[in-house]
């Protein structure tokens, strides 16, 4: 039986600075969780288990090279979270696994389903793809060698779930334990570790239909393929040094889920054992984070991306993606560059944040009349309007063709941000805004069979 490596989110020093995590109710997230990662460490060893606690002091790419500098076939590897949102309504709890890997969701599951037993009063958010967070990938489940999962226990900036975390702290322990053990009892132990003799399955590989002649490898139940291929693709990973390489019998692999940050669709056929590459596109550099210029997707299919996102999404604004479409269309702005920002300011329509759905402003514009809120518009379509207005404003030198609405339009310095992620540290104090916009447009092009 395999050991348990278990890290405490947040609380490690982060740009020379030790990290909060979320602050709440006069907490951090760091000390909840390090309270509850002590709970959890010594109830697993009672129990038979060897558990590997890594130290606080570290920060998250330390950690993750923590954990691999000691790696075994057969070892796993979990970090706990609680989740945070500007609406204190807000709550549940989740796991987070890599995307795409079947055998991990289903560990994602387990072990969500043993935390959730001994606490059901926590709504259960589901098992959920790494591409499904902000950032549309997470570095533990992506960069770690072992498999791993990411746990968020509940929402800390809710009252009632930081009570639990507070005060159900040994039955959150108790859940978590269930969950590892279980999930450690029936690990493969087919993980990588830094040794040599370790054997992989071979999977075949396929691009736009057509089959691949050389053949890649499953890791941890990760479908990994020839660097070479990445060539091929179009795909310099040169400057890449987070991508992990592996070199198995003279060949250099790098994992496929990785290529999703290069415009590259990842899929998996189970029944044929084949990883499935998409590109159909045919993305040049510029062409998915360019803000002016036109849409590829249909109303219908950003209805459904909307939907399955937040199935209520549509009760309250119906017309949206046809207001994006028509209204981007009237100024040249990308209505998916649009459309996807929205969905990042409101959380798709939860409007989890300061913004209210009475305001109708869907890309979190700020007012000019010294308002603490931030702007309202009469609409749904002319405040749909006046973000467009603002990123035309933002991405080009041409004049507007309807009459200005949008209200720091005469503020913007005109052009100065034409790719979505110059509009990182303007649009939003957040240097990674940009980051989490490409993120959800990747996943609308993903759910469309574009990319």
């Amino acid at each position: 039986m395999g050991r348990i490596f278990i890290s405490a989110g947040h609380g490690g020093i982060e740009q020379g600075s030790r990290d909060p995590g979320a602050i709440a109710g006069g907490t951090t997230e760091a000390q909840e969780m390090i309270l509850l990662r002590d709970l959890v460490v010594p109830e697993l060893r009672s129990r038979g288990f060897e558990v590997l606690s890594v130290p606080d002091e570290l920060s998250s790419r330390e950690t993750i090279n923590w954990i691999n500098a000691r790696a075994r076939a057969g070892d796993v590897a979990v970090e706990i979270h609680a989740g945070a949102s500007a609406n204190p309504n807000v709550r549940g709890a989740s796991v987070f696994y890599i995307a795409t890997n079947a055998e991990r969701k289903k560990d994602a599951e387990l072990v969500l389903l043993a935390l959730l037993r001994r606490l059901p009063q926590l709504p259960n958010q589901g098992a959920k793809p790494d591409t499904a967070t902000g950032f549309g990938s997470l570095s533990f489940a992506r960069d770690t060698i072992l498999p791993s999962l990411q746990i968020e226990v509940g929402y800390l900036t809710n009252p009632e779930e930081r009570f639990l975390i507070q005060n159900r702290r040994r039955d959150l322990a108790l859940g978590i334990a269930d969950g590892l053990a279980a999930w450690s009892r029936g690990s493969s132990g087919n993980g990588q570790t830094n040794g040599s003799d370790t054997t992989y399955a071979s999977i075949n590989i396929r691009i736009n239909n057509q089959n691949y002649g050389e053949q890649g490898i499953i890791i941890n139940g990760n479908a990994y393929i020839p660097v070479d291929l990445a060539d091929r693709l179009g795909v310099d990973l040169t400057n890449a040094p987070n991508v992990r390489r592996v070199q198995y019998r003279g060949v250099v692999y790098v994992k496929a889920i990785e290529l999703r940050d290069f415009n590259i669709s990842v899929g998996w056929d189970a029944s044929t054992r084949t990883v499935i590459l998409r590109s159909i596109l045919q993305i040049c550099p510029g062409y998915l984070d360019r803000i002016m210029g036109h849409g590829n997707t249909s109303e219908v299919q950003l209805m459904m991306f909307l939907k399955a996102n937040n199935e209520n999404a549509l009760a309250q604004f119906p017309d949206l993606p046809k207001l994006y479409r028509e209204e981007a269309a009237i100024e040249g702005v990308n209505y998916d560059v649009a459309f996807c920002q929205a969905m990042v300011e409101t959380n798709f329509l939860r409007f989890d944040s300061s913004l209210r759905p009475s305001q109708n402003n869907f890309g979190g514009l700020g007012d000019v009349a010294g308002s603490p809120d931030a702007a309202s518009f009469p609409s749904a379509r002319i405040g749909v309007r006046s973000q467009i207005q603002l990123l035309k404003g933002y991405a080009s030198l041409e004049p507007l063709v309807l009459e200005v609405v949008a209200p720091r339009f005469r503020f913007v310095t005109r052009g100065i941000a034409p790719l979505v992620d110059q509009l990182s540290g303007r649009w939003s104090a957040d240097l990674q805004y940009g980051t989490r916009v490409l993120a959800v447009i990747r996943r609308l092009y993903e759910s469309a069979n574009l990319l």
